[in-house]
């Protein structure tokens, strides 16, 4: 018999017992939208250099002032949403889904295990910033880079995660069954393990997200990640930095930006884990 999985519709009904999951979601929402409004929200062009406008601080006509040479920082900010909101969402995506796939044979496959947990423990000895800088350094600084370097850095955790709830599971009474009257390989997994994996990866996503997110922010400010041009957050916060003191706005919105995006990210997620962590639950 196989164990109840963790459903979407079982997320869906803990939403009105854990508030913080309806709340980090409707600011996540709301600055996805903000993303793919981008075009009508930030009517000034983000690229667009105006130098009689440079420092202006805020006001009716620039919400957010202007940059060293006059760029219109509401716009960038907007669009710099996308960036950050694009890598986060990609990362998360591919390193759950890498990670799961290695997880889940390495918690069957014994010979597989031994040499692909060593590959992810030398991986995970690698701070994940370090790690991705390196990565960057030898492919270049560009945005699909940017998702690959983040992405290796995150991947040995889903892995060993994944893995250690496969190594649970395989001695559960309904998985020895389902061996026992012949249920193929894959079957097994996609019928009787996968589904019990769901809920830490739903958790384990949302960390990732928040957490690429951060790098790809760090990279941008060091001049190792998007190149320069780009509006990201990184690169405005990085810009500004050298005017902080005349021109605050350059640095203080886009920094506001992050830390809210992050914020709700993690909101969703300690909810998630509250809602679906049986023990959490009964207390």
């Amino acid at each position: 018999m196989n164990a109840p999985p963790a459903t979407a519709g079982r997320v869906a009904t803990e939403l009105t017992r854990h508030p913080a999951i309806w709340i980090g979601g409707v600011i996540l929402l709301l600055f996805i939208v903000a993303a793919v409004a981008a075009p009508w929200l930030g009517t000034i062009d983000p690229q667009r250099i105006r130098p009689l406008t440079r420092l202006r601080p805020p006001d009716a006509d620039s919400w957010f002032g202007s940059d060293m040479i006059g760029r219109d920082v509401f716009s960038r900010t907007v669009y710099g949403a996308r960036i950050s909101l694009v890598v986060g969402i990609t990362v998360a995506l591919l390193s759950v889904a890498i990670g799961l796939v290695v997880g889940l044979v390495a918690g069957f496959v014994r010979w597989f295990d031994g040499v692909a947990m060593r590959v992810m423990d030398a991986m995970m000895a690698i701070p994940s910033i370090l790690l991705a800088v390196a990565l960057i350094a030898l492919t270049g600084a560009s945005l699909q880079n940017v998702i690959f370097a983040i992405t290796a850095a995150e991947v040995p955790r889903v892995a060993r995660l994944v893995r250690a709830v496969v190594i649970v599971l395989r001695e559960r009474p309904f998985v020895e069954a389902a061996r026992v009257v012949g249920t193929p390989f894959v079957a097994l997994l996609w019928r009787h393990v996968l589904p019990n994996t769901l809920a830490p990866l739903l958790v384990q996503g949302s960390y990732i997200l928040a957490s690429a997110v951060l790098i790809e922010a760090a990279l941008s400010f060091i001049g190792a990640g998007t190149p320069p041009a780009v509006p990201s957050w990184g690169n405005m916060i990085a810009e500004g930095r050298a005017v902080f003191q005349i021109a605050p706005h350059i640095v203080l919105f886009p920094g506001i930006a992050l830390a809210i995006t992050v914020l709700a990210v993690n909101l969703v997620g300690d909810g998630l884990r509250d809602a679906l962590d049986p023990r959490l639950e009964r207390r």
